[in-house]
This record gives C-alpha cells, sequence and structure tokens, in this order.
C-alpha cells in the first residue's frame, strides 16, 4: 500500500510527446492511453494524429513556472504511484508547491460545502490526528469540510485538488488558503492553466481525489452530494471508504447513512481508519512554511499547559499559540505512551 515513488523518467522527447497529446483537443485519458497502447508511444502517435504544438507546451509550462509550478506527466519519477495504477490515469498533472508529499500515503478527506460548525470540527479533528499519525490529506478546496480539512494538515501536509486550473482559485472565499497551500502543500490539477472550474471537471477532480488515496472519509454527505461521487470513485478504484454517521433525520447525512447501509466502515474517530489501514512507516514531521520538515518543538508547551483537570481541546489550542495540527500530534504521542486520557466532550487531561 506504501510503495515508492517511481525511480526513473522517461525519455525527454517522449514526455515531451506525452505532454503535446494530452493537451490536444478530443484527447481525454481514455484516448491517450488507448493510443500510446495501439501506437506504441505518443511520439509515434504525435506523428500519425492531430496534436498541439511544441510551442503550445513551452507556452503553458512557462506560464506554470511563472508561478512556481511544473508538470507532472505520467512515467515521470514523481508521478503519484497510487494514482498511476488507478483507472482513467491523468496523463498530466500541474502543480504548485512541495511534490515529495506525492511520495507519502494519503487520505481523503470531503464533505458538505454547507457543513455544520460540528461537522468542520471533527473534519479538523480527524485531518490533524491523522496527519500527525503520518498520512498526508488531500481533498478538494471546496467550502466547509475540504476547507476545514486542509487548515487542520498543513501541518503535516495536504494536497488540494481544483477542477479548474491551479492559478484558478475556487471558491473566492478560499484565497487565503489556496496561497498557503501552494506554500505549504501541494496543489494539483489535470485542467490546463488558465482553465475555469466548469461543471464537468468536478467528478474528474474527485477521481483523483479518491485516486491518490489509500482510503476516502466522508463526512456530511447528503443524498445527491458530491462526494458520493469522490466514495464511488473511491470503491471503483478498490480504496477504502470510511463514513461518520448521522441523525436520519439530518439530511445532511442521507447519503452518508446510505454509503454505511452499503458497506462503507462506519468511522467514530481516527481509530477506526488506523485501525483498518494501519499506520504509515513513519510519522510526519510537521512542515515550514517552505515544506521542509522542522522537528517538532511544542510537547514541553502542551504539556505545560495539560493537567489532572480535563481540558478541552480548542482550549489548549487557544493557551499553547500552536497549530491544533500541532496540538493533536502531541496529545497523540502522549496517547501511544499512556500518559494521557480523553473524556466525553473532546477533553483530555494527563494521567
Amino acid at each position: 500500500m506504501f510503495d515508492g515513488p517511481c525511480t526513473h523518467e522517461p525519455d525527454p522527447r517522449e514526455r515531451r510527446a506525452r505532454l503535446r497529446l494530452a493537451r490536444s483537443a478530443r484527447i481525454g485519458p481514455a484516448t491517450f492511453h488507448e493510443a500510446l497502447s495501439h501506437f506504441g508511444s505518443a511520439r509515434a502517435a504525435c506523428v500519425r494524429l492531430a496534436t498541439c504544438s511544441d510551442a503550445d507546451i513551452e507556452r503553458e509550462e512557462e506560464r506554470l513556472s511563472r508561478i512556481g509550478g511544473r508538470f507532472l506527466v505520467v512515467g515521470d519519477a514523481g508521478y503519484p504511484v497510487a494514482l498511476a495504477a488507478a483507472a482513467g490515469t491523468p496523463p498530466v498533472l500541474s502543480a504548485i508547491g512541495n511534490p515529495t508529499l506525492l511520495a507519502r500515503p494519503t487520505l481523503a478527506l470531503v464533505g458538505a460545502r454547507d457543513a455544520s460548525l460540528a461537522g468542520r470540527r471533527f473534519a479538523a479533528e480527524l485531518a490533524a490526528t491523522l496527519g500527525a499519525a503520518g498520512f498526508v490529506i488531500a481533498s478538494g478546496l471546496a467550502r466547509g469540510i475540504d476547507a476545514a480539512a486542509h487548515e487542520a494538515a498543513l501541518a503535516t501536509g495536504t494536497v488540494a485538488v481544483l477542477a479548474g486550473g491551479v492559478d484558478q482559485i475556487y471558491p473566492p472565499q478560499n484565497a487565503t488558503l489556496h496561497g498557503r497551500i501552494a506554500a505549504e502543500g501541494l496543489i494539483l490539477s489535470e485542467s490546463p492553466l488558465g482553465m475555469p472550474p466548469v461543471a464537468r471537471a468536478f467528478p474528474r477532480r474527485n477521481r483523483i481525489v479518491s485516486g491518490l488515496s489509500a482510503g476516502v472519509i466522508v463526512i456530511e454527505a447528503a443524498a445527491k452530494s458530491g462526494s458520493l461521487i469522490t466514495a464511488q470513485r473511491a470503491a471503483e478504484q478498490g480504496r477504502e471508504v470510511f463514513v461518520v454517521p448521522g441523525s436520519p433525520m439530518d439530511p445532511r447525512y442521507a447519503g452518508s447513512n446510505n454509503l454505511i447501509r452499503d458497506g462503507a466502515i462506519l468511522v467514530r474517530g481516527a481509530n477506526d481508519i488506523l485501525d483498518t489501514l494501519g499506520r504509515p512507516p513513519a510519522a510526519a514531521q510537521p512542515l515550514d512554511r517552505k515544506g521542509q520538515s522542522r522537528p517538532a518543538g511544542d510537547t514541553a508547551v502542551v504539556l505545560a499547559a495539560l493537567g489532572a483537570v480535563p481540558t478541552a481541546v480548542d482550549e489548549l489550542v487557544r493557551r499553547c499559540q500552536v497549530s491544533a495540527a500541532a496540538v493533536a500530534e502531541v496529545l497523540l504521542a502522549l496517547e501511544l505512551e499512556g500518559r494521557l486520557e480523553r473524556h466525553r466532550g473532546n477533553r483530555v487531561s494527563l494521567m
């Protein structure tokens, strides 16, 4: 499940031909892979098919480079292994940020745009705890659950997959978060630079989110939620589907509860996920703004704020003035050492 990335690069001429083929009109992922199979290589396909020019690719590559991005072409050493093995592999991804995150085990966390406060808090808690356990958190940078998951996982690693080009900020209210992920995490898109997020691109985006991941966690999915598409793609790709249950009287959970009825794994907390998938070989260290690992230096601060009297985790974050992900990492380590007791109401105390 946690295999490393490809260790070789394709021939530069073949790589450029793959870019031309992928960016050509009327050639989607299925046609791209059929052409490779039929002609034996992208170079041969470009001789026989009408494709875009080298100049077109150079222009997009230059524009992408100016905003700190690069292409990831299927066959590249840095192309995500899990996604490469999935059906309908995107031939080309545009990436801004820290591409080494793609070599780490990933979990997707998705859910309602109009999420409840409790749903957003639970998403943040799951993302922070799973990030501290070593997983990168992937989502779609939508409002609500997606944004809460990205925010909580910034310190340990998060990947945002967009429906439009990597330079297209959507929704506009996530502009600051988009910038932070570009600086501290990774932004990916299958769409060409400058392409707006049209409706048909969102299901394609969702299959990338699930394809990158060992499993998909769903929070607050209504009966016709886009999150259900991500869950369906995950099942088709052989990924685990985890679902947080909700009241049958709450329409925000109608799709979620249906997924559980149909066999998805019920989630009460991060341990339900970790018990199913296991822990990655090495837990993630928090990342600095350049995407580099930094030593965990918050243990003493959190310990000083803890005592025998149960304290709310939200209060710890405010009191310690460190990120929720950093607090979750310290609490998880203390719990594994048998030094922390958890109480109702998301409260904790030292044992």
